[in-house]
């Protein structure tokens, strides 16, 4: 193996694409890539708390066995040598998935999740698994296990949630990309605090297993109707490079799309956008957002039109807000008899939000009423959606707040709710579309803001080419956290 002169600082402000080249020819080898990420996470860990379960010695292995194929000659997997976190809602077999939750402290899953098995025979090398809060009930990082997760670009901050970990990992150079899972928002909303590109591709391009699906675990069964699993990187490439490998059906998701023929994800990000009918909602209608919010995306809005060649106006699907209905639609998705015998047990140790929501009683008309309105939301979308090719929105309606807290409880002069800053994204997990979150700017403090860009349903290509476009017009991959400069990673 020929040695690389690249120093360790530019190995991880190195994109997966270039990575992979890189090992497939022989310039740089799998370990060293891996040992330099480790040696980042060995300094930044104690700042961060990305990584609630490294796994350095499994990455190295794994590394080492990459290194020896290619030697060999043998032919290697697309993503070979390339490091990557896994989410800690995401099963891991052999290797502890904690979920954010007392309860799981010890847990040990006896399979890979079907997303993880893709990632090990694409050759990439898993550094750990990324923190979370308690199940993913939140849009935030902390936990009552694991230390909380920092924002890179403001410690004081949250890296938003639910993965979080793998937001402030990705930030901060501690490998080019990671998966995420995306219930109400969990890839787009760390996205967005975080700098980074994630995309929920359409519900069942990528196979859910086991994960959401398995009966056996009170907690970690949630969210199957809501679910979807997916990249977040420093590139738009790395996320469709990353989704050529997990995406496709698996016959243990009976949600999973079958393959399109003909379809490529790299290939999606050719082309322009020149003609698209685009619609942006500032609001949805009922919103309410930060003023620095507004006036980041309205200028990234902008973009499209100036730049891109579309056709923009401002439009809003028209749908009632779905607030109440998305938790509501949750708890029918939850194991609530095993999660209350676990609160009733654990108590205090739980999560006090979760803890409340456990204890709400559910009328089956509040359920029913819930799947009418997301009825609603999906056939005001389909309706809408016939006059545009995209819906470009902010991914969330504040820029990072402070850690220890669910969510500001006002926002542009208004008491809400302390989830009502997530009012974006949720929606877009009723209806399964294609959305993702891209930099829209940062504010004059230097906290990334996100745009989020939606596609018609299986409309992937689109958001993609649209990402792809966005990112061209208006490059970021090359800004970093000023933590690294300070740190001497930069």
């Amino acid at each position: 193996m020929a040695s690389n002169t690249a120093s360790a600082n530019e190995i991880c402000s190195m994109d997966a694409v270039t990575l992979a080249a890189l090992i497939r020819g022989k310039t740089v080898s799998a370990l060293e890539v891996t040992e330099a990420v480790l040696a980042r996470m060995e300094k930044l860990e104690p700042t961060l708390h990305a990584f609630c379960t490294p796994t350095p010695e499994f990455a190295r292995e794994a590394a080492k066995r990459i290194d020896k194929r290619i030697m060999a000659g043998e032919k290697v997997g697309p993503l070979a040598g390339v490091p990557w976190g896994c989410k800690d809602l995401i099963c891991t077999a052999g290797i502890k998935t904690v979920s954010g939750s007392v309860a799981y402290a010890d847990f040990v899953p006896d399979e890979d999740d079907i997303v993880v098995e893709r990632m090990r025979d694409a050759g990439a090398v898993m550094l750990g698994k990324t923190n979370v809060p308690e199940f993913g009930y939140s849009g935030v990082g902390h936990n009552s296990v694991f230390a909380t997760t920092r924002n890179p670009w403001n410690t004081d901050l949250t890296p938003g949630g639910s993965s979080a970990g793998s937001g402030a990992a990705v930030a901060s150079g501690m490998g080019p990309f990671t998966i995420g899972s995306d219930g109400g928002g969990s890839v787009r909303i760390p996205s967005s605090f975080s700098g980074l590109y994630g995309l929920k591709a359409s519900m069942g391009r990528v196979p859910l297993y086991p994960g959401v699906k398995d009966e056996r675990y009170p907690g970690v069964s949630s969210w199957e109707a809501l679910e979807h699993i997916g990249p977040m990187s420093r590139t738009v490439a790395d996320s469709a490079l990353m989704l050529s490998v997990i995406a496709g059906p698996d016959s243990r998701d009976n949600r999973s799309l079958p393959r399109e023929e003909g379809f490529d994800w790299m290939a999606s990000l050719k082309g322009d956008l020149k003609g698209l009918r685009v619609a942006y909602s500032p609001d949805l209608g009922y919103a309410k957002v930060d003023k620095r919010v507004r006036d980041i995306v309205s200028r990234a809005v902008t973009v499209f039109e100036r730049d891109l060649g579309c056709i923009v106006e401002e439009a809003s699907p028209g749908w009632e807000n779905p607030y109440g209905a998305f938790w509501a639609i949750l708890a029918g998705e939850s194991d609530l008899k095993g999660m209350r015998a676990m609160e009733k047990q654990l108590g205090d140790k739980m999560t006090p939000h979760l803890r409340e929501f456990l204890k709400t009683e559910w009328t089956a008309e509040q359920l029913t009423d819930a799947v009418m309105t997301r009825k609603a939301v999906n056939n005001k979308m389909w309706r809408f959606m016939r006059k545009y090719d995209l819906l470009l929105t902010p991914t969330l309606a504040v820029p990072p707040f402070e850690v220890g807290i669910q969510g500001p409880t006002r926002i542009d002069g208004f008491d809400v709710e302390p989830f009502e800053w997530l009012h974006f994204t949720y929606p877009l997990n009723f209806t399964g579309q294609p959305a993702a979150s891209i930099p829209a700017g940062w504010t004059d403090d230097g906290l990334p803001v996100g745009l989020q860009i939606v596609g018609r349903h299986l409309g992937d290509a689109t958001v993609l080419r649209a990402s792809a476009c966005f990112e061209a017009a208006q490059p970021w991959k090359d800004r970093w956290p000023p933590l690294l400069a300070a740190m001497g990673m930069r």
